[in-house]
């Protein structure tokens, strides 16, 4: 087994010490001595941390003494080296920007599928309704330019700030549709499928934990090419390995 573990996780939940929990959080990283970057804002924590194993998981059990955070759910991968050069946390405005705040997932999250469940829709074409099943990719274009689900929509947005003008544009071609949005580990979806929720568009689910997920729990079928990840690993193949440069 490689010697680094890397975990990515978010959970979207009211925060309202950000200073202080900026500064513990911090602190206990440190100590473990991770590095990555943890965002913080009112709506809840997104992470991206790699360290030793023991050093990893004893800081993850330690966050999850927060109730907060205790139904925190990091996807693992490993690699040779850590892939980041120093550690942040930042307290920002969104934890995953789309600049429409008043979306609120920790007020209730959209449908979601689960990546054995999706496997099985996209080998019949069909969701277990009958409805055509589409894959709606939701990150920037570059990095489904590294891979993504054959056949997804792609609109090539450039940052996730474009998404909801972009649904505006293309709602109708949705209708009757089992839309299923996706992304790297689950965050921008589930923001996404709340939106298309609110404009209207009725089959709307997220992939549970995203590509990092699906790849972990049903491979790499139906997937092209690999996932980018932000950090200096790059792309990531269906086994969860680094892709080889």
């Amino acid at each position: 087994m490689q010697p680094i573990l890397n975990i990515s996780a978010y959970r979207f939940v009211p925060l309202t010490d950000l200073l202080a929990l900026r500064e513990s959080i911090r602190s206990q990283a440190a100590a473990h001595a991770l590095k990555g970057t943890v965002l913080l804002a009112e709506e809840g924590i997104n992470l991206f941390l790699a360290g030793t194993p023991e050093g990893v998981r004893a800081f993850v059990d330690a966050l999850r003494e927060d109730a907060r955070f205790r139904e925190l759910e990091p996807k693992e991968s490993w690699s040779e080296t850590v892939p980041f050069g120093r550690l942040l946390v930042k307290v920002k405005q969104e934890i995953i920007r789309m600049n429409h705040p008043h979306l609120r997932p920790s007020a209730g999250r959209a449908p979601a599928v689960d990546p054995r469940t999706l496997s099985r829709w996209l080998d019949a074409g069909r969701d277990d309704e009958g409805r055509p099943v589409v894959m709606l990719d939701t990150r920037n274009a570059f990095e489904v330019d590294h891979g993504r689900f054959r056949g997804a929509i792609d609109w090539r947005i450039n940052r996730f700030g474009e998404f909801p003008d972009a649904v505006r544009a293309h709602a109708d071609s949705l209708k009757g549709k089992t839309v299923v949005s996706y992304c790297t580990g689950g965050i921008r979806c589930e923001k996404a499928a709340l939106f298309m929720a609110e404009a209207g568009i009725e089959h709307v689910l997220q992939l549970e934990g995203g590509i990092l997920k699906y790849f972990e729990e049903a491979g790499g079928a139906h997937f092209e090419g690999d996932c980018f990840v932000f950090d200096e690993r790059e792309a990531l193949a269906a086994d969860l390995s680094a892709r080889q440069q």
